[in-house]
């Protein structure tokens, strides 16, 4: 009798556990984001970001969800406006976490906006997919948030970039040896125009102008002049869009023309061409780039247009979307929402997205275009000059056309 009370209550044991897993089977994914849909940010956000989450979600829904295991499971999407403010970005990565009790975070737009939300992520254990942020602390904010990737790489590397892009030139006889530069006073800002010193310095420039300017800029006229007056015949802003946007204005009003203008981020957005400055932009050299022939990009460049009804920016879009790609792998690789073994995953694991493969070192991502121009009515990549379907800078840009032509 005892062996057979055993044996019995042995399978009530094992049945109520089958049933207590089956009953804890996920039965859908929550995905949460705060990003700026409002205030300065929004922008690049709305260019960069939100489209791409759109589409990446999109692609999930068409899917009919995540596959975990041996089940395709639904998400349920959760997103809140961080106002371009980084604590009100803070809060509502708190009320996700807390409150909505997300399984998955995104990440916002910009390099400050995910410094200051980091400790966040790594305080309750979810991957930062860092996909808009560039800064020379990517290695040492990856030994700190070991759940945090940096997908555009380090300062240094678009520092070197531009020395590369404007070393070449240099070599042709196309500019001289003096470069205007200026910044916004923003970490994105901050971190490029330190990281460019050296690098311009030791490819033999000099810097004839070094500014930086409030975030809240609007009347760029004064900076111009001064890069007029320094005798720089290359004229370098680590800007944001509203800058990048306002700095070309003021150029094209001004008629000022030296032999390199280059604009940071903003500049390899297709409203930059589209909807701003048209036939004006051919020669511009900006940050970013992508390889236009790449059948990978012309595919995601197509969906995107397709779902989102906008064209993708020739930089970091196809970078963001190439984030969750690894994200969404690392996931499905696991087969269950466990944010320990997906972080670990994606820090050792190789990756095939629309940005090539990707496998990061030590949880930077350091195979990113930094340096691209307006040829021929697309942006390409210049630099690093070592990456596939790399083209060759021109210049003297051409001078611009009136704004009224």
């Amino acid at each position: 009798m005892m062996k057979t009370l055993t044996s019995t209550l042995a399978a009530a044991t094992a049945a109520a556990m089958l049933l207590g897993g089956a009953a804890a089977a996920q039965d859908k994914i929550k995905i949460g984001y705060a990003v700026s849909k409002t205030g300065p940010n929004a922008p690049g956000a709305g260019i960069t970001t939100i489209p791409n989450y759109q589409l990446w979600i999109h692609d999930i829904n068409e899917a009919g969800g995540i596959k975990l295991g041996d089940a395709v499971v639904p998400i349920e999407v959760i997103e809140y406006d961080d106002q371009s403010n980084t604590e009100e970005l803070v809060r509502a990565v708190e009320r996700l976490v807390n409150q909505d009790e997300v399984d998955i975070l995104l990440t916002p737009w910009g390099t400050g906006m995910n410094l200051a939300v980091g400790p966040t992520f790594n305080k309750y254990g979810y991957p930062q997919m860092a996909a808009t942020a560039a800064t020379d602390r990517a290695y040492e904010m990856g030994e700190r948030w070991p759940n945090s990737f940096w997908m555009l790489g380090t300062s240094t590397m678009g520092a070197n970039s531009l020395a590369e892009v404007l070393t070449t030139l240099k070599g042709e006889g196309k500019i001289n040896d003096k470069v205007a530069m200026v910044s916004v006073a923003d970490a994105f800002g901050i971190e490029l125009a330190a990281a460019s010193r050296p690098a311009l310095e030791a490819a033999g420039f000099d810097l004839a102008l070094d500014e930086t300017y409030p975030i809240t800029t609007q009347d760029f006229s004064q900076i111009i002049n001064a890069a007029r007056d320094s005798g720089a015949d290359t004229f370098v802003a680590f800007s944001y869009p509203p800058d990048t946007f306002g700095l070309t204005g003021a150029a094209i009003a001004g008629a000022y023309n030296p032999a390199v203008f280059y604009t940071a981020v903003g500049t390899a957005f297709p409203i930059y061409k589209d909807n701003l400055f048209h036939d004006n932009v051919d020669g511009v050299i900006g940050i970013g780039g992508v390889d236009i022939d790449d059948p990978k990009f012309q595919d995601y460049r197509q969906r995107h247009v397709a779902v989102t009804g906008q064209e993708p920016d020739r930089w970091a879009s196809p970078i963001t979307y190439a984030s969750l790609e690894v994200l969404q792998q690392a996931i499905e690789r696991v087969g269950k929402i466990d944010r320990e073994a997906i972080i670990k995953e994606i820090q050792t694991g190789t990756f095939d997205t629309v940005a090539g493969e990707i496998k990061l070192d030590r949880n930077v991502n350091a195979n990113v275009w930094w340096a691209g121009q307006w040829q021929d009515g697309d942006f390409h990549g210049l630099a690093p000059a070592s990456m596939k379907g790399a083209v060759k800078p021109v210049a003297p840009k051409p001078a611009w056309k009136p704004a009224d032509k």
